[in-house]
């Protein structure tokens, strides 16, 4: 499984509407620390991806996205369920790290 994009348009229906949890991460090209987790975050997508959808918004092209959740720093990972924020990440994190986040808060 690889982790998807996401944009503007597409938002509402891949994150959502979506019937699993899904971990957003909002990144950019030149994010140091974004190109950090990204190796882990598609671990996780690969690792856990019957439990949890796994997606990245690049803030410089998808702004309305980005301002709607007050994103002001990256890397940020905002994990949704039922529609709605359930938790939020600031920062790059292990993936043990990340891990641990994530399925504290997501039922799996």
């Amino acid at each position: 499984m690889t982790v998807n994009a996401v944009t503007d348009a597409s938002f509402a229906e891949v994150v959502l509407e979506s019937e699993k949890p899904v971990v957003v991460d909002f990144w950019a090209a030149w994010c140091g620390p974004c190109r950090q987790i990204a190796s882990s975050l598609e671990a996780i997508a690969d690792e856990h991806g019957d439990k949890v959808t796994v997606v990245k918004l690049n803030i410089d092209e998808n702004p309305e996205t980005t301002a709607k959740y007050g994103v002001q720093s990256i890397p940020t990972l905002l994990i949704y369920s039922g529609g709605e924020v359930v938790h939020t990440v600031i920062g790059a994190k292990p993936k043990s790290a990340l891990e641990s986040e994530l399925f504290g808060v997501v039922s799996t």
